[in-house]
């Protein structure tokens, strides 16, 4: 059974009545462009095939009730609960999270029931929370026949994970899951949040993107990404600009030498060079180069595993393995600690290099990995 029609059994077992629509979200991976959001840099995701899907219908007495396949028990909550971050916890955070920012935004939100299905493995790198909030927010502009143009949900889903999940993200997770599009990856500027859709044909190019899931457990996450966006905001301070996105790659040099420690140093060098790796690969993508961004993608990887420090032995063999099996380029996609790499291959050797990572997890004795092969699909939509 696919997603949509898992969310659909779902609504009708939980509810006993039929749905009165189905909203659809992608998961995504960064093409290039890590921990540049926060300091007003330059990314370039894409949405996946796997999708989150939200069965919904409206409910009297404004009170929203969700259930997930991932937990048999459905979480209520009424305005209350929405409008005080904190009172509604775990996964059902990021649906009270919709709702508090559609509430805050001046917005009447229907009461709704609920159900949630997804392809997108949680916890992986894919973007499973901006998942399930832009296709929750989408479920509840429908239903309340809203007045919100698409231009402004990704704001609106980021302040429900910033503000009442509490987690820091950028606007890069909700952008390209709201604003993908097939055959295409998303040019955003952070700062100005300017969007273009830049052509990543894969098939033309005779290549395939592989990702590949480490299974390796998070290992200080949380932490650890509030520690690299603390310090790029303290080195910004230091260099006396609003962010490290207004440093050029040509006064780096000149820049690190004005920093009091190595450290940081190495913070700042990563976030520089990579803004200036997301503009080379676009400039690439636009001549039709797609073979030729490889060595960015694997340069980015060394950067983050280098000067960042983020990656993980799991991501980094996985990263070894597809370069020495053909792979053009390789690199670790989101925030890092785990997740996901992905790998730049041709079509007919991704079941190859696939299999090269897995034998490279079996030498090491680490979990399996998982591995699919995408390519870059369309944004959060209603399905019907």
């Amino acid at each position: 059974m696919n997603v949509a029609d898992r969310a659909t059994a779902g609504f009708r077992q939980r509810y006993g009545v039929e749905p009165a629509g189905r909203w659809a979200a992608p998961g995504r991976v960064n093409l290039i462009g890590e921990h540049t959001d926060y300091n007003d840099g330059f990314v370039l995701p894409f949405a996946l095939p796997l999708r989150t899907v939200v069965a919904a219908a409206p409910a009297p007495g404004g009170r929203w009730t969700v259930w997930s396949e991932l937990d048999d028990e459905p979480v209520e909550f009424g305005a209350a609960e929405a409008d005080e971050p904190g009172r509604v916890d775990g996964w059902a955070a990021y649906v009270a999270g919709v709702v508090w920012a559609l509430r805050a935004d001046g917005h009447d939100v229907p009461g709704a029931r609920l159900a949630v299905a997804s392809d997108v493995p949680v916890g992986s790198g894919l973007s499973s929370s901006a998942a399930i909030e832009s296709a929750v927010l989408a479920a509840l502009v429908d239903l309340g026949g809203l007045d919100l143009p698409a231009g402004r949900w990704p704001r609106l889903a980021q302040r429900a994970e910033n503000d009442y999940v509490g987690a820091p993200t950028g606007i890069m997770d909700q952008s390209a899951v709201i604003r993908g599009r097939a055959g295409h990856a998303l040019f955003l500027d952070c700062r100005t949040e300017e969007v273009e859709q830049i052509p990543f044909d894969l098939d033309g190019a005779g290549l395939a993107v592989l990702v590949i899931d480490s299974r390796a457990p998070h290992r200080h996450a949380d932490g650890e990404y509030a520690a690299r966006r603390r310090s790029c905001e303290q080195a910004a301070a230091t260099l006396g600009v609003t962010a490290l996105r207004d440093v050029p790659v040509a006064d780096l040099d000149a820049a690190l030498a004005r920093l009091g420690d190595d450290e940081t140093r190495r913070r700042v060098r990563h976030v520089v060079t990579e803004n200036q790796r997301v503009l080379d690969t676009v400039a690439l993508l636009r001549a039709g180069r797609v073979r030729d961004t490889g060595p960015l993608l694997t340069a980015s990887h060394a950067s983050m595993r280098d000067d960042f420090e983020i990656t993980v032995p799991e991501i980094d063999t996985a990263v070894e393995a597809a370069l020495s099996a053909g792979a053009y380029g390789a690199r670790m996609t989101g925030g890092g600690f785990g997740g996901c790499v992905l790998a730049l291959v041709d079509a007919g050797a991704a079941d190859a290099v696939a299999a090269a990572v897995t034998e490279a997890y079996a030498e090491r004795g680490f979990t399996a990995p998982g591995t699919l092969t995408v390519q870059p699909s369309g944004g959060a939509t209603r399905l019907g």
